[in-house]
């Protein structure tokens, strides 16, 4: 019998992967590429919707020629991308009429303030399960149709379309045939209703949008369409945004499981069933990936996770690699009372402070570029215990088991510190590519190529952490990062 394939398809910020698997789990090929970031004022980011693009199409095609194979040996292809991240494109020509502005971008705080000040923030949060802030879509979308020239009547004339990075990728791969997202991708404009499952139309008229340039909404399992014939009459039958998909790689299918990636920001979500619980503690309520109608999730999204790697090599030149920082991590016992909180772009969850900015305190005459280092990679697991802890005041019990992906959960120091000063079993799968693998397994079940009990069958052995730090040292540790998170806040 004729192996299958499916192609998995991850869209992050900073990079673009394709990975080609068997039906079996077993990763066959892989190829990356980075592409550039744009940074045009102090708090914007943006991405080139056609860099996007090309940098993705690039690595599609080199992980299936290092497979062997052809297009025409791919059964299936699903995709799982950066999130929130706004684009909008002339309908006709495919061209972006600007660039993607990215989910960390914060020009539109100012606008997010005057709404909440209108008294529009519990309304917004009832339908949308989300707190208003320059994080989500819909001001990104509005800024777009009012700064750019003649957006907003072309718009209104139908001769534009948005989409997040999943639907303008699934509109070029198919010639311009396929106008959709998924629930999860849906669910983080501000503008799509998560108990009704559609658009709202109160929400539209707030920020001025037009429902004709919005796509189609689908399951995240769903044949969306095919690609065209550059790319093979492949079907596409998978499409998550990135954080739910590691959450279905994570085979959090039940209650109250939850993960922590640790990828360019930090996303912890857990699984809480067919009811969307409100959140008092500054967490988002958003939709979970299904075949069906979606299970919801609460989310905590921390802005700059393994980012604060890529500061520490680009922008400070202290490591040329990530690799290199486990071993600056052990060569100190700890930062000599030095915190970093990397708010580069304000803090997420559980604060929501669009105008908090970096701040590194306790410096002294002994501190090294190995405390540095120390004290940037231990920021990361500070804030992924902010979130936590809201978490489980907002469920009423406590996490014992914390499961983690992504490129900074192969860093054996920093997840044995995870699991210190959250204070829980801290496991990590044979592979962390659970993005990936979220999109693979949404595509393999969608396409029929695969059973619920093919994804539950366990790929290679875990790595559990477990807690050693005495519970004297963690308390002090966790003092020091609240002092220093109240000097950073705006």
């Amino acid at each position: 019998m004729k192996d299958k394939y499916i192609l998995a398809l991850d869209q992050g910020t900073t990079s673009s992967r394709a990975i080609v698997f068997d039906t079996k789990g077993n990763t066959v090929s892989l190829a990356q590429l980075e592409y550039p970031q744009i940074y045009p004022k102090e708090g914007w980011v943006e991405h080139n919707p056609l860099n996007i693009c090309s940098s993705q199409t690039a690595v599609m095609k080199d992980a299936v020629a290092r497979a062997g194979l052809g297009f025409k040996d791919i059964s299936a292809i699903g995709i799982t991308n950066q999130r929130e991240t706004t684009v909008v494109w002339d309908k006709t020509t495919g061209e972006p009429i600007y660039n993607a502005i990215v989910w960390q971008c914060r020009r539109t705080a100012a606008r997010c303030d005057f709404l909440k000040a209108s008294g529009l923030a519990d309304k917004v949060y009832e339908k949308t399960g989300l707190p208003i802030d320059p994080y989500f879509s819909a001001t990104k979308l509005e800024w777009i149709l009012d700064n750019v020239d003649g957006a907003r009547s072309r718009a209104e004339n139908g001769e534009l379309l948005f989409g997040t990075v999943d639907t303008y990728l699934m509109w070029t791969l198919s010639g311009g045939k396929i106008f959709a997202t998924d629930y999860t991708n849906a669910s983080r404009t501000m503008l799509f209703n998560i108990h009704t499952l559609d658009w709202d139309d109160e929400l539209l008229k707030l920020f001025n949008v037009p429902r004709k340039i919005l796509p189609e909404v689908h399951p995240s399992g769903y044949l969306y369409g095919y690609t065209d014939e550059r790319f093979g009459g492949v079907p596409i039958t998978g499409v998550a945004g990135d954080q739910q998909a590691a959450l279905f790689g994570q085979k959090c299918f039940s209650f109250g499981e939850c993960k922590n990636t640790f990828g360019t920001g930090c996303f912890l979500l857990m699984n809480v069933g067919g009811k969307a619980p409100k959140s008092k503690h500054g967490l988002i309520t958003t939709l979970a990936a299904g075949l069906g109608n979606p299970d919801y999730a609460l989310e905590g999204s921390v802005f700059v996770g393994g980012a604060v790697v890529q500061w520490l090599r680009d922008s400070l030149k202290m490591i040329n690699s990530a690799s290199e920082t486990e071993e600056y991590f052990n060569s100190v016992n700890d930062t000599l009372g030095m915190y970093i909180v990397p708010a580069f772009t304000g803090l997420g969850a559980p604060y929501w402070d669009a105008y908090a900015r970096g701040t590194i305190t306790g410096i002294t005459r002994g501190t090294t570029k190995e405390h540095f280092i120390r004290a940037a990679l231990e920021s990361v697991v500070y804030q992924v215990y902010d979130v936590v802890r809201a978490m489980e005041k907002d469920c009423g019990s406590k996490i014992n088991r914390l499961a983690v992906d992504g490129g900074a959960a192969v860093n054996n120091a920093l997840m044995q510190f995870t699991a210190d000063i959250i204070g829980c079993d801290t496991i990590r799968p044979a592979t962390v590519e659970t993005t990936a693998f979220g999109a693979y397994y949404l595509a393999g079940l969608a396409s029929g190529l695969m059973s619920f009990d093919d994804v539950k069958k366990p790929i290679g052995a875990e790595t559990t952490f477990k807690p050693q730090m005495p519970a004297e040292k963690r308390e002090r540790l966790l003092s020091g990062w609240a002092d220093a998170v109240k000097r950073a806040r705006g």
